[in-house]
């Protein structure tokens, strides 16, 4: 079980949604619902654990608990890592709404295997698909390609890009830059993307508990390089908020993306803040 620090005011503002595009709310970490203009709802690495402290320190509040959401197509998760795929996070929209998950197959083994999300809540074997790059899928009025993601600390991680009649999502997970970017960003023309970014910081070892130095996600330089190959016209940068020892300031993307073509704007937002598409 899982405990909001907001009660359930941010589903309900969802639920309450009528955006003339695609509105996108900012979980924290790198979890987002999206809703576009027809109603379909998805979300994708909605965390709201705390963590494994002390290695591991949330920074930030819940922002709801997940029996409380009531509106779901579909969940999406990039890959394996406790704060992407969760099962107390993620199974209770499973069971509540009927949504879907789609994942790789490296997810799809916490859920199943590590955490038996069937065994622990009432599920049914159709509502998970496994993805692999590039696949691609029509979700309600979204159609979703799956792509490759630069992960190094994952096993199998993915990034998704979402098509609407209003413009197109990207969302690259835990992704460092790669060269093969720039024809990805030629393929698609992203309205907005996210990237993970954040410090280089000490976090105690799994097996001895010692501080260890430990790059999880982009730094600044990283991050532009990312977006500016991906050809972002808005970028919203991701996870700099959630673990101690880890939280940046993505105020400062600001000075390293000045002097590049893309992204051409940076979108600066906090847990349970809505941007439009």
């Amino acid at each position: 079980m899982t405990r909001s620090d907001w009660g359930d005011w941010l589903p309900r503002a969802v639920e309450a949604a009528d955006p003339d595009t695609v509105a996108v709310w900012y979980l924290g970490c790198n979890g987002f619902i999206l809703k576009g203009s027809e109603g379909t709802t998805v979300a994708i690495d909605p965390y709201l654990g705390t963590g494994d402290p002390p290695r591991t320190v949330r920074m930030i509040p819940v922002p709801f608990d997940p029996e409380d959401v009531a509106e779901m197509d579909a969940v999406f998760a990039t890959h394996e890592h406790t704060d992407h795929t969760h099962g107390p996070s993620q199974a209770p929209i499973l069971e509540n709404t009927g949504a879907s998950f789609y994942a790789p197959d490296d997810s799809l083994s916490v859920a199943f295997d590590d955490e038996a999300w069937l065994d622990d809540y009432d599920l049914d074997d159709d509502q998970f698909a496994e993805v692999v790059e590039g696949d691609t899928l029509d979700v309600g009025e979204f159609t979703v390609h799956v792509e490759f993601s630069n992960d190094p600390d994952s096993t199998h991680p993915v990034s998704y890009v979402f098509e609407h009649d209003s413009g197109t999502f990207f969302h690259g997970g835990d992704t460092k830059p790669h060269d093969d970017f720039d024809e990805l960003g030629e393929r698609y023309d992203v309205d907005l993307g996210v990237l993970a970014f954040g410090a280089i910081g000490n976090i105690d070892d799994k097996q001895t508990g010692e501080p260890v130095r430990t790059r999880w996600y982009s730094t600044e330089n990283e991050a532009v390089e990312a977006a500016s190959d991906l050809a972002f016209d808005r970028f919203l940068p991701s996870h700099w908020d959630m673990w101690k020892g880890m939280t940046a300031d993505p105020k400062v993307l600001h000075h390293h993306a000045r002097s590049y073509e893309y992204p051409q704007s940076l979108e600066v937002a906090e847990i349970g803040d809505r941007v439009d598409l």
